[in-house]
Parts: C-alpha cells; sequence; structure tokens
C-alpha cells in the first residue's frame, strides 16, 4: 500500500470520527449511514467493473439477498444478528456464483442484459415469496455486539464507517496485489491474458463473488438500521443508483465509489429546497456531470492535484 493510500485512510478515520462530534443533528447522521451503506455496495461495483471490466445491472439483487437472509433468520430462526449477515453473504456468493458461471460467456451489453435479468428476478422472489409480499415486514432486530445492542444512530454510524474503512483498507491491498494486477490485465485484453497462461474465468467469478458479498454486506446493516424492509428498496433502481456512484465518483478509482456514493446520497437531501422541481434539477446536475467530468470527480481532482504539484512530484 502506498503512502497516498495510508493518508487517505488516516483522513476518513479522522473524518467519520470527528463527523458526529460536529453534527448534533440525528438527521444529518442518518444521512451518513445511508452514505456509508451505499459506499459498500459501490467499493464493489467498482472493482467488478472499473478493474475487472465487468458490467452489472444486479448488484440490487445482492443487496436485497443480504437483507432478507439476514432479517428472516435472525427474526425467526433467533440466529445472532452477525451470524446472520454471514450466512446472508454466503447466500449472495452462491447466488452469484449461479449467475456468474453462465452470464460471465458474455460481454458488454450482453452481460448488462443477463445481471439486469438477476436482479429482477430475485425483485420478484421477494415480492411473490418474501415475508410480508411487496408490504414488507418489520421488527428486524438491531445488531448486536458481544451482548451489547447498537441503537443510536452515533453507534451506527461509526460502526457502518468502520466497515467501510476495513472494506476499503483490504480492497486497496487486493487491487494492489498480483490479482489485483491481473484484474487490470483481463481489463484491458482477455486474449492475452489466456495466451500468458492466466485462468481468466476463475478470476471473474471470485471478483463476482466478492462484489456480491460486499452488497450483501450492505443489505444487512440497512434491514437491522431500518428494522423494516420491503422489496421495493431493492428494485432495478437501487442498481442504476449504484451504477451512477461509480461512474461519477469515478469507476477507475476506489476512492471514487466512496465519494460518488456520498454525493448522490446527500444530493437529493441539498435539493429539496427545490421542492417539485428537485427530480429536475437533480437529472440535470448528473447529467452536466457526465458530460463534462466523464472520468469521474476522483480522478479529475487527483489529475489537476499531479498537474499542480508539478511533474517531478506527478512522476515520483
Amino acid at each position: 500500500m502506498k503512502k497516498e493510500d495510508v493518508l487517505s485512510l488516516l483522513v476518513l478515520v479522522l473524518l467519520f470520527v470527528l463527523f458526529p462530534l460536529l453534527s448534533n443533528s440525528s438527521y444529518t447522521l442518518t444521512i451518513g449511514i445511508f452514505a456509508g451503506i451505499n459506499s459498500l455496495v459501490a467499493i464493489g461495483l467498482c472493482i467488478l467493473m472499473g478493474y475487472a471490466g465487468q458490467v452489472s445491472l444486479g448488484q440490487a439483487g445482492f443487496y436485497g439477498i443480504g437483507a432478507y437472509v439476514s432479517s428472516i433468520l435472525s427474526l425467526h430462526a433467533g440466529l445472532p444478528v452477525i451470524l446472520s449477515a454471514v450466512c446472508g453473504m454466503i447466500v449472495a456468493a452462491f447466488a452469484a456464483v449461479i449467475l456468474a458461471v453462465p452470464a460471465l460467456r458474455l460481454k458488454g451489453h450482453y452481460l448488462a442484459v443477463a445481471t439486469l435479468g438477476f436482479g429482477e428476478i430475485i425483485y420478484i422472489i421477494l415480492n411473490e415469496w418474501g415475508p410480508g409480499g411487496p408490504s414488507g415486514f418489520g421488527d428486524i432486530p438491531h445488531v448486536s455486539v458481544l451482548g451489547y445492542t447498537l441503537v443510536s444512530t452515533e453507534e451506527y454510524f461509526y460502526l457502518i464507517w468502520v466497515l467501510v474503512t476495513a472494506v476499503m483498507f483490504f480492497s486497496i491491498n487486493l487491487i494492489k496485489s498480483r490479482t489485483g494486477r491481473a484484474l487490470r490485465a483481463i481489463h484491458d485484453s482477455e486474449l492475452a491474458c489466456n495466451a500468458m497462461g492466466l485462468n481468466v474465468t476463475a478470476i471473474k467469478i471470485k471478483v463476482f463473488i466478492l462484489s456480491a458479498v460486499y452488497a450483501s454486506l450492505a443489505g444487512s446493516l440497512y434491514a437491522h438500521y431500518v428494522t423494516f424492509i420491503s422489496p421495493s428498496s431493492f428494485s432495478l433502481f437501487y442498481s442504476i443508483l449504484v451504477l451512477m456512484m461509480v461512474i461519477v465518483g469515478g469507476i477507475t478509482n476506489l476512492w471514487g465509489a466512496i465519494i460518488g456514493a456520498v454525493v448522490i446520497t446527500v444530493l437529493p437531501e441539498l435539493l429539496r429546497k427545490f421542492e417539485e422541481l428537485d427530480v429536475l434539477v437533480y437529472g440535470l446536475i448528473l447529467t452536466l456531470t457526465l458530460m463534462f467530468f466523464r472520468k469521474g470527480l476522483v480522478p479529475l481532482i487527483a489529475e489537476k492535484l499531479k498537474k499542480f504539484r508539478g511533474p517531478a512530484v506527478a512522476e515520483h
């Protein structure tokens, strides 16, 4: 891990430690919690799309699997919440393997449509056969750690952002490892990777599983924080929203996933003063961002900083 990555992680820790101390508003902390949950899903999608070059429009399906499996096991089977969340991640990983084995033979738009279909199948299953049907269900237990139950907004804020930092630390090390270099090579040319003896299919399935596990973890946290879930939270709209997060933040940079998740989560709240026109302004800002900042916010800022610091520093 480079010095810049360590410094960035320290800044992230400093920000989430100080944020609740500077903000006394429970509403602001709640927005921060949802930004953290969305960040977990976006980091997984960033690795899958930005580094491995695999398109997915089905992340809402894995998000929903994690939420429903964890909620059902903790509420009806009496399992501890942490164990229920782990079971949710295992089920999501199996679902990812079932989807990835046939779907990863496809490329580009065809792969996007296949994953979109998976997300819609999960949505229909939750809608038709999930507890409570389209209305959903509640009374989902809060997260408990060593017998202590987390209830307050501040506790959830710290829990979720500690997990975001841990996931980010693992993901940065993964990207810098031999596996990460293999992912970037697959993104550039699968044919060349096959010629070099890389098991491209196995690597693609593993990264697909990783993104599904991240989304499942986020779904479990969402369910146990809100204590009520319904299928509408896991529709195609959420998959598109996560896609927007990684594109706006910068799909080729892991930090772009977090920045994009924060921007897309906070922006609708800032635009509430426009009342009925907030959706129009929201769409206009996103459209202009995609038109003029195609690389995303983080890569653009990184380029500007390199130019500002000079060629010698940039080369270093």
